[in-house]
């Protein structure tokens, strides 16, 4: 199967760099004194995992006691010196530990060329997909696993599939042979989720993705149902290069935490322009109360930008007519994501 890392890099706005660009990391100053102080911090922090490691410690507490000692710096650093800061930690002998973890090796390694890739959820779904993944480990990858794994994020996560599943079948309840948007929707696992789908109720299911790894993916399993795949980016969304209809559900559940605020703002305005009368756009973002930030952004070098519900109702604002629709934000249960619901009014 041909690499879609080339093309992902020029249009995807998912790589680490440019979500270093337009995130929290884009400010570059950068306070000296403020640098040694937390060099000297972070460079106690990873010693003392280290030594934990090898003393054969609960390693759940380890990389849990980890964690939060990063979450810590990255909140007390600022910008500029916390960017300093990640490679420091990427190249300290600790995570030789923590890269036998196949969960925190996946992200880290970037199979796919870019962060947060339908493989990374599988794994973080534990679907069977990823069985081989997982049982490649060793030992203590699998003892970090069953912290990472099990981390609130993770459990956002997999929480996050069932909402999605929810939000289908919901739409279907409202309407026959209903039509739904998938914006990045990698393997589209909540579709084995959707008793809707399962029951032949949806007219159709456009799984767009700009990977076509992982549309082929889709199609492979999918053949002869409602879902159709579709290659498609952000971009051409925006340019209506795609001649797509109208929906009853449309919903983008992993791409806001890579898009800067005005690229968020375009690509919700012309999502809800793709709504039917009384039909909904839900999107959803990793909240800025995250405690594994720290974690994600050095040893797995995956980078998001966080948002609050302040932060999503600025994106609504923005972006659409208050008097045309109705609007709700709120957070999933470990309030680790926050979701959006816009829904058109009408019939």
């Amino acid at each position: 199967m041909q690499s879609t890392k080339s093309h992902i890099d020029e249009e995807s706005m998912i790589t680490p760099a440019l979500v270093a660009k337009f995130g929290r990391g884009a400010s570059q100053v950068v306070d000296e004194v403020k640098l040694r102080e937390k060099r000297g911090q972070l460079a106690l922090v990873l010693e003392l995992a280290r030594q934990r490691f090898e003393r054969h410690d609960n390693t759940s507490e380890t990389v849990a006691r980890l964690a939060a000692d990063l979450h810590d710096l990255r909140v007390t650093s600022g910008d500029g010196v916390w960017k300093q800061l990640i490679p420091l930690a990427q190249a300290h002998p600790v995570s030789q530990y923590l890269q036998q973890d196949p969960f925190t090796s996946w992200s880290f390694r970037k199979p796919r060329g870019y962060s947060g890739d339908a493989g990374l959820l599988d794994i973080i779904y534990q679907h069977p997909a990823a069985n081989d993944a997982i049982a490649s480990a060793s030992g203590l990858g699998m003892e970090i696993f069953d912290y990472t794994v099990q981390a609130s994020t993770s459990v956002a996560a997999r929480e996050r599939r069932e909402i999605l599943a929810r939000e289908v079948d919901a739409a279907a309840e409202k309407a026959e042979h209903v039509e739904v948007l998938a914006v990045a929707c990698g393997y589209l696992r909540e579709s084995e989720l959707s008793e809707a789908f399962r029951d032949g109720k949806l007219g159709r299911w456009v799984a767009l993705d700009q990977d076509a790894d992982s549309v082929e993916v889709v199609a492979a399993a999918n053949r002869d149902t409602a879902i159709v795949p579709m290659v498609g980016n952000v971009s051409g969304l925006m340019r209506r290069t795609y001649d797509l209809g109208t929906f009853d559900l449309v919903y983008a559940s992993g791409l806001y935490d890579y898009l800067p605020y005005a690229v968020a703002v375009r690509l919700t305005q012309r999502l809800v322009e793709m709504l039917k009368p009384g039909g909904a756009y839900l999107f959803a973002n990793y909240s800025n109360e995250i405690r594994t930030d720290g974690y994600m952004e050095t040893f797995m070098d995956w980078p998001l930008i966080l948002r609050a519900d302040v932060d999503m109702w600025q994106i609504v604002n923005a972006a659409v007519d208050r008097n045309q629709v109705d609007v709700e934000v709120f957070y999933g249960e470990n309030r680790n994501i926050v979701y959006t619901r816009i829904r058109k009014k009408g019939a």
